[in-house]
């Protein structure tokens, strides 16, 4: 069962939220986009071509799980959202932003379909892992249906030469995992800056492994 927000408390929350993405430098000037399912059949979404450090709550946009725009302008990428809300009843919140260090690993190593997660722990206990989404030329329906394979067993997602999604239960979630996946891009490529990555012991990941699976599939 969804939980509901009035719209005065969601729009307040993704505004706060989308002046803390861009506080740690996961969104700049018009990119990125956030949204919040506030019943069933309805989403509010950040408008297009706004700095999302500035938007105001009365600027959010409202559309259906059909795509029918109801108040505002909302984002050009609104499929993507779609398509997460379509495939996932628990999915409450979803955040696209461009963390750049995430970004960095599809650009500089194209042969990855996933961020290396046997070197962290965190990684995996966290998130469990974080695939990369093959690109598509931004707001078009290829996003959505590249996305669509990777939703059911993954909350957090690169996507390729482009940014990153993550959504969850609620946008702290959301939230917390677009922190999580720059955070652990940053760590990796500081290792690999610094000599090289090193992985831990086949028995630990299977270990960890174990652990995430008791968890949960929550993102922290």
């Amino acid at each position: 069962m969804i939980e509901l927000k009035t719209d005065a408390q969601a729009a307040l929350e993704i505004v706060q939220t989308a002046k803390l993405l861009h506080q740690k430098n996961f969104l700049a000037a018009g990119d990125g986009n956030l949204s919040y399912r506030i019943d069933q059949n309805h989403i509010l979404i950040t408008p297009k071509a706004k700095h999302k450090a500035f938007i105001k709550p009365n600027e959010l946009a409202v559309i259906n799980l059909s795509g029918k725009i109801l108040k505002g302008q909302p984002s050009s990428e609104m499929l993507m959202h779609l398509e997460v809300y379509k495939s996932q009843p628990l999915a409450k919140a979803v955040i696209h932003a461009h963390p750049p260090h995430a970004i960095a690993w599809t650009i500089a190593r194209p042969d990855l379909t996933e961020l290396p997660k046997e070197p962290l722990s965190e990684l995996i206990l966290a998130v469990g892992s974080i695939p990369i989404v093959p690109f598509a030329l931004p707001g078009t329906q290829d996003m959505a249906t590249n996305l669509k394979p990777y939703i059911a067993n993954n909350r957090v997602m690169i996507l390729a030469r482009h940014g990153a999604l993550s959504w969850g239960e609620d946008l702290s979630e959301a939230y917390n995992g677009m922190e999580r996946l720059e955070h652990t891009a940053l760590i990796l490529y500081l290792a690999q800056s610094l000599g090289g990555l090193t992985t831990l012991s086949h028995q630990h990941i299977l270990d960890l492994q174990t652990i995430r699976d008791k968890i949960g599939p929550k993102t922290f």
